[in-house]
């Protein structure tokens, strides 16, 4: 088989111009950047507003391993194959951050015949939303500094400032930095550190908002720091969120390009899924749900992670409800949480498929207690036996879940059409009734224990007094607001070595961060890390420009 990059390089681009007008986009609704891309104009909605929604449908995912298990390959290859099937889909994604890109993950534009183009665009620079967000994060850092440096009228306590700045490549010794040396004209000397973008509050800000007014006061809702006498310190007592929505003018707007089956795809944010609330903006769906019969979204990570939030925090926040769900499965994923190593997972193991689907099983049981209709998706690599996909459906039987085997990598829509068929059937006859796992009023602390009992499997959690002062102290003014677990992706614990679908254990808060421009508090779980590192081998070290000037490795 060709290449990621050969298969890409040769589809037939449709202009973007005549993707927009396809989807109903009109007039000014784009704005086009090159022949293959554009923006999408926030006008689109006010004028659609009294039209029909589209059926929601959000893919996710077993406990994935390290290369990751196909969310958005399938999210791809099941759109394209709902319009295969005469149904009008519309795939929403994420923009992939350059941390993963160039580290251990790769691309993340899809794969095979199941991509979005242009996929070096995509995973590179794209139209800038990337580094409007990352400037925006840094700049209200660098007001921050200069109103210490400057005085500090508002009594900041330099020790309680909890801003960091960001960046998106995986960069290890930025996890920790101490900034104002060199003598007085750059003090105060102090602590910090870096996240990568992805992590930025204001990057789930701008999934989260709902225009560039809301942006606006989210934006000054951001809790940078605690002044000497307790107070909470924002960007708006900075004077800085002004400017920083200036910087996400544009960026605000979601992107438009296509998949190789010249299928609409909106691109739009990029929050991770471990340390965020992993989903694209709440515009880019609510757009798609008034232009498409059927919108195929994604959430980062497992649906422990990604799905959870979906769930419990986008939707909660948009009033959205989704129509059915499809959580993806791979042999090799379910071979690794049946006991099998890395070296042996390419020998046939009937056995260990069958034991790992204990971990699939638990995934199925807490996307159905949400009240949405399930399935899942087998996305099949070509070292797949016959054995072990069959294994699959053994092993979850009495679920009352459908096992649909998908080949949409090797064979675009034309081997996802299964799927398509019955999630179109689920989505149609959805009798369920969505809701999230806890109401508002219950207490942050009460919140955090739900996710780790009901849907990690825990006894229960656990922190020390001074974190659960930090609950007691956020409780009053914003108890009401969903939390947003920030933990390993690598396993329902928070030890990335536990498989498998573990109980009993216990789950430890490290930190409480509050979120007020997003709209939620982040609870820090074991030792997950805001900034990764690169590998001893990254995927960086594979790009290159070859002699035609065109990239490769990228994929």
């Amino acid at each position: 088989m060709r290449s990621n990059w050969e298969i890409a390089r040769s589809a037939y681009k449709e202009p973007i111009a005549n993707i927009a007008r396809g989807m109903g986009l009109i007039g000014d609704e784009i704005e086009t950047y090159g022949n293959d891309k554009a923006k999408i104009s926030l006008d689109v909605l006010p004028r659609l507003a009294d039209d029909p929604s589209g059926k929601y449908i959000l893919v996710t995912a077993m406990t994935p391993t390290p290369l990751g298990e196909g969310k958005t390959v399938t999210t791809i290859g099941l759109s394209m194959a709902l319009n295969r099937i005469g149904k009008r889909a519309i795939a929403c994604i994420r923009q992939p951050s350059m941390g993963p890109v160039f580290g251990i993950k790769g691309s993340g534009a899809g794969g095979g015949y199941a991509q979005v183009i242009p996929a070096d665009d995509l995973n590179l620079h794209f139209t800038g939303d990337m580094h409007a967000v990352s400037t925006a994060h840094n700049l209200l850092a660098a007001f921050l500094d200069a109103h210490l440096h400057h005085g500090n009228k508002l009594n900041i306590d330099p020790s309680k400032v909890i801003l960091r700045r960001v960046i998106d490549l995986s960069d290890l010794v930025l996890r920790q930095i101490v900034v104002g040396l060199g003598g007085k004209r750059n003090e105060p000397i102090r602590e910090t550190g870096f996240d990568l973008t992805p992590a930025s509050e204001v990057m789930a800000i701008l999934a989260l908002a709902s225009d560039l007014g809301d942006l606006r006061i989210r934006l000054g809702r951001m809790v940078v720091a605690t002044d000497r006498d307790g107070g909470l310190v924002t960007a708006e007592d900075l004077k800085c969120a002004g400017a920083m929505t200036v910087l996400l003018k544009d960026a605000i707007k979601p992107n438009l390009i296509q998949t190789l089956e010249n299928t609409p795809c909106i691109v739009h944010a990029g929050p991770f899924g471990n340390i965020a609330h992993g989903n694209s903006s709440i515009i880019a769906d609510k757009i798609a749900i008034k232009l498409a019969d059927y919108v195929v979204t994604e959430a980062g990570f497992g649906a422990d992670m990604g799905a959870e939030k979906f769930f419990n925090i986008k939707c909660r926040l948009a009033g959205l409800n989704p129509s059915a769900a499809v959580i993806v499965a791979t042999v090799r994923a379910l071979k690794m949480h049946g006991g099998v190593g890395k070296d042996d997972i390419g020998t046939e193991n009937a056995d260990a498929v069958n034991k790992g689907c204990d971990n699939l099983a638990r995934h199925v049981h807490n996307v159905k207690s949400f009240g949405v209709p399930t399935v899942v998706a087998v996305n099949r690599f070509s070292a797949d036996t016959d054995t072990e996909v069959a294994a699959i459906g053994e092993g979850l039987e009495g679920l009352g879940v459908e096992v649909i085997e998908c080949t949409h990598w090797a064979d675009g829509s034309a081997g996802t059409q299964d799927l398509a068929r019955h999630v179109a059937d689920l989505a149609d006859k959805n009798t369920h009734q969505f809701a999230p796992l806890y109401d508002d009023k219950m207490a942050l602390w009460d919140k955090v224990k739900t996710i780790a009992t009901k849907l990690y499997g825990a006894d229960d959690i656990i922190a020390d007094k001074k974190v659960r002062n930090q609950f007691a102290d956020l409780q009053e003014d914003y108890g009401t607001l969903p939390v947003c677990m920030a933990k390993t992706q690598y396993s329902f614990s928070t030890d990335p070595n536990l498989k498998g679908a573990p109980s009993g254990h216990v789950v430890p808060i490290r930190e409480v961060r509050l979120s007020a421009g997003a709209g939620f508090v982040v609870v820090v779980c074991g030792d997950i890390m805001t900034m990764p590192g690169l590998p001893r081998v990254p995927a960086a070290n594979a790009i290159h420009l070859n002699k035609e000037g065109m990239i490769e490795g990228l994929f």
